[in-house]
């Protein structure tokens, strides 16, 4: 049995070669949270330089627009993907999927709904 943190690590691990693999490049930082039978995801710096420049070359709303979409086809494209990777770490079954991005800070958000709180063992104290 795996403890929390173990988890998040790997939780961590998967996403940031799902990234990798679908995206074309990985986060520059990475952190997961499990809160009870919810797992947030926080990534910083996961735009490319071309995503970049398409929010900065067109008018503020219609590149942040255009950015978020894409984004959100392909984490809807790749969802299948993303739940059967978190179910095989946490040993729970995702119900939904969350997912918003900044064009402004590069920073996205992914958090999962879980049928059930993982089981996890306790960290030993040293």
């Amino acid at each position: 049995m795996k403890t929390q943190g173990e988890i998040e690590a790997k939780i961590c691990d998967g996403i940031r070669r799902f990234e990798q693999d679908y995206m074309g490049r990985g986060p520059k930082d990475i952190h997961t949270h499990l809160l009870g039978d919810l797992l947030v995801v926080r990534l910083q710096g996961v735009l490319t330089a071309a995503e970049q420049q398409l929010s900065e070359s067109l008018p503020a709303a219609k590149g942040r627009e255009l950015l978020k979409q894409v984004r959100t086809q392909l984490i809807e494209t790749a969802r299948p993907v993303l739940e059967e990777m978190v179910q095989q770490v946490s040993g729970a079954k995702v119900v939904s999927l969350h997912h918003d991005i900044s064009t402004l800070t590069g920073e996205e958000i992914v958090v999962f709904t879980l049928a059930s709180s993982p089981v996890f063992r306790e960290k030993k104290s040293r």
